[in-house]
């Protein structure tokens, strides 16, 4: 088994990547902490976990959250070996029709809530000797779409977090590196606001806009992590990992 005897945080673990990232890692032999905002879901995803657990629900916006669950992590586990920063919220909307606390809400979610759990979590990490931050992107960060003005900033944010820590934390063997999903069927877009109607729709078009014919599941973003946070990637870091189907080798449709 690819993690025997790691522990592995994921935030943001009681549904879709979350979810599938929690599972693989478990089913290789780690114990997994999971973190999220509602505990019938992470409850949910511990139900399916082959070996040890925790659940601790909270909110990455919230820094004393993210303390919490490094002190119980370590309480819980005896360490950490492996963080996976997978929480995350989309949000539509221009400079046209700007709204305030829907940009706050996607910049304190997606970018400082990356920043506050690393910072939690990141001597946890050293403390152990090493290990392995991922980060979950999006295609939307390295290339811009209309409309999504500050899901695609907070994106890009992401890859310049992860490229400057991999750099500060190169020295104490921590790596730090970055996935980018293209579409990839989850509740997210629901979540968003998206109803079941147009997202269907949404998911049809998308079949067209990846030059692999369809969209992603969780599983396929999961087998990236799990790279990432093995002893095969020691030597990898800083790297920004587009797994979208070639979406973001593709000209604007």
């Amino acid at each position: 088994m690819k993690l025997k005897d790691k522990v592995a945080l994921v935030t943001g673990a009681g549904s879709g990547i979350g979810r599938a990232i929690a599972a693989l890692f478990s089913a290789e032999g780690a114990s997994v902490f999971l973190t999220g905002r509602r505990r019938d879901s992470l409850d949910a995803t511990a139900r399916a976990l082959k070996g040890r657990s925790q659940v601790s629900t909270g909110d990455v916006r919230r820094p004393g959250d993210a303390d919490r669950w490094a002190a119980e992590c370590e309480k819980a586990f005896g360490g950490l070996d492996i963080l996976v920063n997978n929480a995350g919220i989309i949000g539509s909307g221009g400079i046209l029709d700007f709204n305030r606390a829907k940009w706050r809400d996607l910049m304190d979610t997606n970018v400082e809530g990356v920043i506050e759990v690393t910072r939690a979590c990141a001597p946890l990490l050293v403390k152990r000797g090493g290990g392995s931050i991922v980060n979950l992107g999006s295609v939307t960060g390295i290339r811009p779409y209309g409309g999504l003005l500050g899901y695609c900033v907070s994106k890009a944010a992401v890859n310049m977090i992860t490229q400057s820590l991999a750099l500060e934390l190169a020295p104490k063997n921590v790596t730090v590196n970055a996935i980018l999903p293209g579409v990839v069927v989850t509740d997210l877009h629901r979540t968003g606001g998206m109803d079941e109607g147009a997202y269907a729709a949404f998911l049809e078009r998308s079949k067209t806009t990846h030059p692999a014919g369809r969209v992603g599941t969780p599983d396929e973003v999961a087998e990236a992590a799990l790279y990432f946070a093995s002893a095969g990637a020691k030597w990898t870091t800083g790297v920004l990992l587009s797994v979208d189907g070639g979406r973001a080798l593709t000209a604007a449709r």
